[in-house]
């Protein structure tokens, strides 16, 4: 399946607990059919103690989502306007 997003494309969330909400794709990941779009789908990951980070952390970032559960913000509008 070819996608027509690319990284930096504005998109809306069409599915899922984001629905409805406007970010920025941040990366396309082809092979497994994803896109990371920049707050949305957020996971906490845990770091270890290292000698950079003497307390260890837990940070928050972006999981992948699928393709199909996004679409660029211009089409999205356009079939809004439609109906």
């Amino acid at each position: 399946m070819k996608a027509k997003i690319k990284a930096g494309d504005s998109v809306v969330v069409i599915a899922g607990n984001a629905r409805g909400q406007r970010a920025k794709v941040l990366q396309v990941l082809p092979t497994s059919n994803r896109v990371l779009v920049e707050g949305i789908n957020k996971r906490k990951n845990y770091e270890k103690k290292s000698q950079e980070n003497p307390e260890g952390a837990i940070t928050e970032r972006e999981a992948p989502i699928h393709l199909s559960n996004v679409m660029l913000a211009d089409k999205y509008d356009s079939k809004r306007s439609e109906a």
